[in-house]
């Protein structure tokens, strides 16, 4: 029966496909998954299942660092709202085009994509502060939302575990940590940068896209189809403004400072709560206090430039919040149906389809396809990592492979499966930042996620060939 754990996120994908709408598509899957728990439990199923639903979607805030996802997930629209409404985005666009910055499509991918590289700390902090950057750099060049996305969610996620200084780092440490190898587990671990072959693949692809100004896919027909945006002069002034912003430029520090002050201050709280280990710091608390930091900066700035009134900054503060609310509602959704798949099995299910009988250099490549089917079905990299690991390092102990090309493959497994997920948070906030529908962002970035996860494959396979 192990197999019909299977069925809720295939059920997901089937309506996700056919009905176009996300949340239903994860409503059904979560009542699927608690249907199968409670036909375990009670005859009496479907108000078992209802019920344990609803209690399922409670229990997600059991979690802290669930409750700080979502809380920081509906701060970003206010401070979204604040900075837009400030008028300073248009501002910095007018400010980087003038400085010669951002005068060519490879110009602002360049900036958009060395945004997301420097801020290695924390992918969400790192997709969040470049699409804020660059969306309308991105309208003012008529380049789709949905490339902003692709380039966003595909530098975050591989950049940071490449630099593993940040807690993706920590956290895969401490996994390892649990575990006896010839070699200690920080030599393991920085022994998988060579071998990630996911990540560097992905890396080369945005940078292609970047050089070349060539999309393709849907992504070229998102591009062809897009409305052109029309740049307007404001009466009386020489600079521009975009009209889909419909905010005149004001200062440029508008925006520069609540991002400076969200990147400085991931910084500074990661370092304090890892107790003066940055790689130690704790990021969910990290990129909340430093949300809620910026939040308050951007609305100081506002208030004391007498621009708005308090009563005017609490009503746009709002509006932010209540545009980021369907997103958000898919991101409790997800973790709720995460957590109802991680007690139905589905996770060991799959990766117990690895197999104990495969042959030798076949086991590399089938640990990295696990890790994205997981990760696909689950909508969470760190959760595959969490099942995977555990799995891999006793056939390194067993078979004598080598640990860094086992543990690298289950780590570019599970971001090549949340790159292609509707239901991973990271794809969710990287459609947020970019101001992006998170359906058109899953269906542009799916070609190139796969055509990097297949040349992944062939080079697991290669290397298994060369190294065993």
């Amino acid at each position: 029966m192990e197999w019909l754990s299977v069925i809720p996120p295939i059920i997901a994908i089937i309506v996700v496909l056919w009905r176009k709408e996300v949340i239903l598509a994860l409503l059904a899957a979560i009542f699927s998954a608690e249907l199968l728990l409670a036909l375990k439990q009670d005859s009496n199923v479907i108000f078992s299942a209802f019920f344990g639903s609803i209690e399922r979607v409670i229990s997600i805030f059991n979690s802290p660092g669930n409750a700080r996802l979502l809380i920081f997930s509906l701060l970003i629209g206010a401070l979204l709202a604040y900075v837009r409404n400030s008028g300073g985005v248009t501002a910095m666009v007018n400010k980087l085009v003038s400085k010669g910055i951002a005068k060519s499509k490879r110009q602002v991918g360049s900036v958009t994509v060395l945004t997301g590289m420097f801020i290695f700390i924390e992918s969400n902090l790192s997709v969040l502060t470049a699409g804020i950057l660059s969306r309308d750099l991105f309208d003012q060049f008529n380049m789709s939302r949905a490339r902003l996305a692709f380039l966003i969610d595909s530098t975050s996620a591989p950049i940071c575990i490449l630099v593993l200084l940040n807690g993706w780092g920590a956290y895969v440490l401490g996994l390892l940590n649990n575990y006896e190898l010839e070699q200690s587990s920080m030599e393991v671990l920085w022994g998988t940068i060579p071998f990630n072959f996911y990540a560097i693949i992905a890396l080369v692809i945005v940078i292609y896209t970047v050089l070349t100004d060539k999309v393709h896919g849907p992504m070229k027909q998102a591009e062809q189809t897009l409305n052109k945006v029309v740049i307007k002069p404001l009466q009386n002034n020489n600079e521009h403004f975009v009209d889909d912003a419909l905010v005149p430029p004001s200062k440029a520090r508008f925006m520069l400072v609540p991002l400076l002050t969200m990147v400085i201050g991931m910084f500074v709280f990661m370092f304090i709560s890892g107790n003066g280990q940055l790689s130690q710091g704790d990021g969910t608390k990290s990129v909340l206090y430093a949300t809620c930091v910026a939040v308050a900066v951007a609305y100081f700035l506002l208030l004391f430039s007498k621009r708005f009134s308090h009563k005017e900054l609490v009503n746009v503060g709002f509006q932010g919040l209540g545009e980021l609310l369907p997103l958000v509602m898919i991101v409790l959704l997800s973790l709720t149906l995460g957590a109802s798949l991680k007690e139905l099995g589905t996770g060991m299910f799959i990766a117990g389809l690895v197999g104990e009988h495969l042959p030798l250099i076949l086991i590399v490549p089938m640990l990295f396809l696990a890790g994205a089917i997981i990760s696909f079905s689950t909508g969470t990299s760190w959760g595959t990592f969490a099942i995977l690991i555990p799995i891999g390092v006793p056939l390194i102990q067993s078979l004598g492979l080598p640990p860094s090309l086992v543990i690298a493959a289950i780590l570019g497994g599970g971001i090549f499966g949340d790159h292609c997920s509707p239901i991973s948070d990271t794809t969710c906030v990287s459609a947020i930042a970019s101001g992006c529908d998170l359906l058109e962002h899953v269906k542009t970035q799916l070609p190139y996620a796969l055509f990097a996860g297949v040349l992944t494959l062939m080079a697991y396979f290669i290397a298994s060939l060369v190294m065993l």
